[in-house]
């Protein structure tokens, strides 16, 4: 199976299923001399982790991350980083029912299709809980990019049909803070509640919700990207998609840009700098040193309690539904996952760069 591994100079290769006796990424090509411990990766893996949201699965991971190597006396040595991540709370056996159906949304059918084998348990590694491996190595990203400055940050803007109201967005210095205020991290509290009740209101029903994270990154100097085929919001496009729930992305304006005319998009300047941002931070895939705007469009979870029509191996029709623990959106677990991959990207991107320019 290949495709596990992202990046050029900061790679990344993740492994493990949903059910297995572990997961973990192992990161090659960080620098040495980067400050980093357990305690650090920790706590981005928490936020992932399920929370008191309604939207969350009971499934209760510690998550508790082992630094196997490339870390000596609290900083990184140039080798590469192993991180394990064991499995404490799978219940295989709440799968067995399904393993000859083919469960709808899910990957299933195509794996099946691909490999001739599939693990049932989960998903296995099309499962979710992959992404717990994405996040751990993307804290590592992300204290390398701290050494220059570049902070990432996402966010819940919206689940559903309710969408923050930029009106009520914090000041600039108090996002982070906004952020994590409520477990939807969501930087708009009263949208925040909204969603909670429509969440709620979903689960009841059997049902599940999609939604939209927005990812953006300050202190990014202009210059970084690789034209043609590494551009910038081209790697970060495939990094963000290549999150199993996620469907499309936008970069600045995006899609909102197919229905104006130049005039309307293009960023003016004068001798301060861009006196706008409608390009998102990135032209012909190089940083412009502006901020990276970045949504991530989520599709609801497939696993619902409704009945839905599917076959099984042998192609038989039959109803299902699928009870257990599971998430009612991805969001806001998601939105650490999201805010990985961009670490992830940038980071590999930062130091391409300095490869070529020192």
């Amino acid at each position: 199976m290949s495709g596990n591994t992202i990046g050029s100079v900061f790679r990344v290769t993740t492994w493990g299923e949903s059910h297995g006796p572990a997961l973990g990424a192992v990161v090659d090509g960080c620098p040495p001399g980067v400050v980093l411990n357990e305690a650090d990766i920790q706590q981005a893996l928490d936020r992932r982790k399920p929370s008191t949201s309604v939207a969350s699965t009971t499934r209760k991971e510690g998550d508790q991350v082992e630094i196997l190597s490339g870390v000596f006396e609290g900083k990184t040595t140039g080798t590469p980083i192993s991180l394990m991540i064991r499995n404490t709370d799978a219940r295989s056996s709440s799968y067995d029912a399904l393993k000859d159906v083919f469960r709808p949304g899910q990957g299933d059918f195509t794996y099946q299709q691909k490999y001739g084998i599939r693990d049932w348990r989960g998903g296995g590694r099309a499962s979710g809980r992959e992404t717990a491996a994405r996040v751990a190595a993307g804290a590592v990203a992300a204290k390398l990019l701290a050494r220059s400055g570049i902070d990432v940050i996402a966010y819940t803007q919206a689940i559903g049909a309710i969408a923050i109201d930029r009106g009520r967005m914090p000041a600039e210095k108090n996002l982070r803070k906004s952020v994590l205020a409520n477990t939807l991290f969501c930087p708009d509290a009263l949208a925040a509640a909204k969603m909670e009740k429509k969440i709620a209101a979903v689960r009841k029903k059997g049902d599940s919700l999609g939604g939209v994270v927005e990812v953006i990154v300050r202190g990014c100097p202009a210059g970084l990207g690789e034209p043609v085929f590494d551009k910038m919001d081209a790697d970060l496009a495939k990094a963000l998609m290549s999150i199993g729930s996620v469907k499309a992305v936008e970069v600045g304006d995006g899609l909102a840009t197919a229905g104006l005319q130049g005039s309307q998009t293009n960023d003016q300047m004068n001798k301060k700098g861009f006196k706008t941002n409608h390009a998102g931070g990135i032209l012909a895939g190089i940083t412009t040193g502006q901020q990276i705007i970045l949504r991530a469009h989520c599709k609801p979870i497939p696993s619902i309690a409704r009945s839905q029509q599917t076959i099984d191996c042998r192609g038989k029709e039959c109803i299902i539904e699928i009870h257990g623990r599971h998430d009612i959106c991805v969001l806001p677990r998601i939105v650490p996952v999201c805010e990985a991959m961009v670490n992830i990207v940038v980071a590999d991107h930062l130091l391409r760069q300095k490869a070529i320019s020192e």
